[in-house]
């Protein structure tokens, strides 16, 4: 056989074996399956993925995790790749901070104490790679728990808040819990400031909404009112402006709790002259009623009872707004009329409003 001949034919060979050696792509049940957990805590995003093995009757807290007697090799809290936790802003674990990012998270076992170690580097198989000094961004120490059996690794996200979320990785009866926090002020503002710059920028609602949001939250007050006011002003050459009495009670909101109060009375007196719904005074009246600002109430309901002279909850709120001026005649004149319109599921708590406007004892709820 002569060189050609001899090239081709080993060509040919090894382009067989290699098509032969190669892996197929069909989908095969596997021992650990891949999960991937995401929880949104406020507009934080943290995703668990990882391969979850299963006990199969083993002492897997005595042999599994510490499968080869090594006491340096760590395990990768799961199977296969090692676990990954990410994070889509900053956040802190058990009160340490740690950077937006994506982690992979492995453990080292003592006993009930365990460590657990997140890396920069997060695509290792298993933990056999892993470098404490070089890979470790954080490492906290905690105790594990007791849980109900759990056949499957899994991890879970419990005792939620608003700022704060429990992971917790269970297997066997053993739980190993640690707790994820964010400044939930300080991402949500940034994430508004981030977001208003796009497509919302050119959406009322949105500069309205995250105006919202920080009154309700009661920060970043005075950037809450610029938006207000840009949802009434529109941007560039007043693009998008759309005035109304959504965005103008955000705004009167924000004055009052500013104590603007020369802009606030501006204000209040151009929503007065609006049309508004009975629904949006009603919104408005109870505001003013529970900033103990009866007299700016008492003018919008006035004008919006022409209106709507038969709403039985406008009217009941000016016979309020009449008891807080100080006409406390006025105020039951108005709640005996009330008495006759209102709906019946409403008469038993009418009735304790009218027995405490005579006897001078009515509190705004809330206030």
């Amino acid at each position: 056989m002569n060189y050609k001949h001899t090239l081709s034919f080993l060509v040919c060979l090894s382009v067989g074996f290699f098509l032969h050696a190669q892996f197929h792509t069909m989908k095969i049940p596997q021992p650990s399956p891949k999960v991937v957990e995401t929880q949104q805590l406020g507009i934080t995003d943290i995703t668990v993925d990882y391969s979850s093995p299963a006990i199969r009757g083993r002492d897997v807290w005595t042999n599994v995790i510490n499968g080869y007697g090594d006491p340096n090799l760590a395990w990768r809290a799961g199977a296969n790749m090692n676990t990954r936790i990410s994070f889509t802003t900053d956040v802190n674990i058990n009160g340490n901070p740690i950077k937006a990012g994506s982690y992979g998270f492995h453990i080292d076992v003592d006993g009930d104490t365990f460590t657990l170690m997140f890396a920069d580097h997060d695509n290792q198989w298993g933990s056999y790679y892993l470098d404490r000094e070089k890979h470790v961004a954080l490492a906290l120490n905690v105790q594990s728990e007791s849980c109900p059996f759990s056949e499957q690794l899994d991890y879970e996200f419990i005792n939620r808040t608003d700022s704060t979320v429990v992971i917790a990785l269970e297997w066997g009866e053993k739980r190993i819990p640690f707790t994820v926090g964010v400044d939930l002020n300080k991402t949500v503002v940034e994430s508004f400031r981030y977001e208003l710059l796009g497509i919302n920028t050119y959406r009322w609602q949105a500069w309205n909404d995250a105006a919202q949001w920080c009154l309700n939250r009661d920060t970043n007050l005075e950037e809450a009112l610029e938006w207000a006011n840009r949802s009434i002003n529109g941007g560039y050459n007043g693009f998008s402006a759309n005035k109304n009495v959504t965005n103008m009670t955000t705004k009167a909101q924000l004055l009052n709790r500013l104590e603007k109060t020369e802009a606030f009375n501006e204000t209040i007196s151009e929503l007065t002259s609006m049309n508004m719904s009975a629904y949006e005074t009603n919104n408005l009246s109870m505001f003013l009623l529970q900033e103990g600002k009866a007299e700016p109430a008492l003018n919008v309901l006035n004008s919006s009872i022409k209106k709507y002279p038969d709403t039985w909850y406008l009217k009941l709120n000016r016979s309020l707004a009449n008891y807080f001026v100080g006409n406390s005649k006025a105020a039951l004149k108005e709640l005996d009329v009330v008495h006759k319109i209102a709906p019946e599921n409403f008469q038993p708590r009418l009735k304790e409003i009218i027995s405490e406007v005579k006897n001078g004892t009515y509190k705004i709820p809330g206030t």
